[in-house]
This record gives structure tokens, sequence and C-alpha cells, in this order.
């Protein structure tokens, strides 16, 4: 399966392969900021669309870690409002008292509008949250990302990985107010795989306080351990004109399982989160800081 990221170098966009690590030297395609989504939101064959887009670039090769290279949430818009954040809650089999029936009526789980794209924070980069959080949790999840073609009909291109971190202490003082708990920075791997969303997803989540491990549990959040199907809820949600909008990009978070909150841990200001998906050899971390200063 191949895997792509789309950066910046020296105030242009590029396209590059794999997972490069620092000191690890990458080969960097030129391609116009909207190319590749123009070409996914076209349809066909993922792997066969980016073929296309990098035949005959011009290519330049770096280091990994050049301080000029700068990576990009996968697909993401120059354009604030051309892509959004949502996902599903309550997805997970273990949050549910029976199993799921050959043949039972679909009932979607609930939705949330988590931001616009260009609020996404890459690894490596602070994740703020509000200054006085009841009850902060980390949620390793997939991330679906699909681009709408001319006719608002979404197309879908891959996948990643994310921490949807949020307020859950906030959400359980008043479910109303989960909306509120969904207002915390959301982190996204730019690795995004060219395949059909991922059966198996497992992995570990450590975190850090003053440089010692503070809590550490495993995590499943692959289409085996969701009691429902992708393919419903996503089409359920595109059921709706609203993530429909020509050009739109998606990034839909499928829920998250069981985390350092159910085991009675907090999350502190200052904490580093790591999430390491074992399955897919990604690892990404982010520190926390209560009620810091916005970035673009």
């Amino acid at each position: 399966m191949s895997i792509l990221f789309e950066s910046e170098y020296r105030g242009e966009r590029h396209v590059g392969f794999g997972k490069p690590a620092a000191g690890d030297s990458v080969t960097l395609y030129k391609v116009a900021e909207d190319r590749l989504r123009t070409e996914f939101a076209a349809g066909g064959d993922p792997e066969q669309i980016v073929a296309t887009v990098v035949a005959g670039a011009e290519s330049v090769t770096v280091a990994a870690d050049d301080p000029e290279l700068r990576l990009l949430p996968p697909l993401l818009p120059t354009a604030t409002g051309d892509s959004l954040v949502s996902g599903f809650m309550r997805t997970h089999r273990s949050k549910f008292e029976t199993e799921p029936q050959e043949g039972e009526e679909f009932v979607p789980p609930n939705w949330f509008f988590k931001g616009l794209g260009n609020w996404l924070r890459l690894p490596g980069e602070t994740l703020v949250v509000p200054s006085k959080p009841v009850a902060l949790i980390e949620e390793p999840e997939v991330a679906l990302v699909y681009v709408n073609d001319e006719e608002g009909a979404p197309h879908y291109a891959g996948y990643t990985f994310g921490n949807d971190l949020c307020d859950i202490g906030l959400h359980l003082e008043n479910p109303g107010w989960n909306p509120y708990c969904k207002l915390c920075d959301t982190a996204l791997t730019p690795w995004l795989f060219l395949g059909e969303p991922p059966t198996t997803v497992t992995g570990r989540v450590t975190v850090e306080r003053d440089g010692a491990t503070a809590w550490e549990g495993g995590f499943d959040c692959g289409e085996d351990s969701l009691y429902f199907k992708v393919r419903d809820m996503a089409d359920h949600l595109f059921s709706f004109p609203a993530v429909r909008r020509p050009g739109l990009v998606n990034y839909v978070l499928l829920g998250a399982d069981r985390a350092s909150f159910h085991d009675g841990f907090r999350i502190a200001d200052g904490d580093r989160v790591t999430i390491d998906v074992k399955s897919h050899d990604v690892v990404f971390s982010n520190d926390i800081r209560f009620g810091g200063s916005v970035t673009s």
C-alpha cells in the first residue's frame, strides 16, 4: 500500500512518498496547490491518480529534517473554509452491551463538528485547550479523508491517524455541552494511506509528565472494533448537503475506544501525549497546553 504526504518546501507545494524519518533523504515532486485534490475529486484508482500527478513533475531530494520542509495535513486546502474536521461518537463495540446483529436497522451514532481543516495540528505541535478543562481525554482515531467533486459528490482518498483531544469531563457534566467539549486542538498525521479504511488498528498511548511516564495503555480503533460499519456511517453523513459543498475536503474521525480518563488518570497542563499506532508503524507526540495562545 502506498503512503503519500504533501509538504511545502521553499514556499512551493510538493508530494512525497513513504514515512521518512529524521536523517533520511526524501524525494519531493513539485505540484500545483490544488492538483492532488482535483484529481482525487474526479474519482478513480488512488494509486493511478498519484502516478499521473507526479509523472514528469520537477523533483528535488532533501533531508527529511530540512528546516525548509514543512509537512501538511493530507490534501489540506490553502483557503480557509474549504475543509472540515468532524467525527462520530460512541462508535466502539466496547461501549455497547450487545453485539451488532446482521440485518439490524442502522441507527447512526452521534456526530460532532470539530472545526476547519486549517485548525489541525501536526505531530510535534502543541495542542491548545481551554484554560480550565474539567477532564481531558486523548482519543487515538482513524481519520478518513474525502474530497467532493464539482457536483458535491464525496470521493474517498485514503486514511490517516489523529488525536481528537477533548474535554470529556465537560461532556459528562452536561451532554448538551459536547460542542464546547470538542473545542480542543486535534492532531493529524501527514501520512495519507492509499487504501480502504483499515479493519485492524492497534497501538499504545503514553502520557509523559516532567519527562517520566505517568500513564500508558493500549487501544484498538480499526473497523473490526466498531459497532457500526464505516460505509453506513459515511453514507449517512454525506446524505447532508452541508458537507457536500463542491470542492470541500472532509476529515472524518471514526471514534476512539477507552483511554486514560477511563483508567482514572487526568491529563495535566504540560503533559506530552504519544500515540504509537503499532499496526501501521506510525508514532506521533504532542504537548498539551492549557489556555495557550492560538496560532494559525
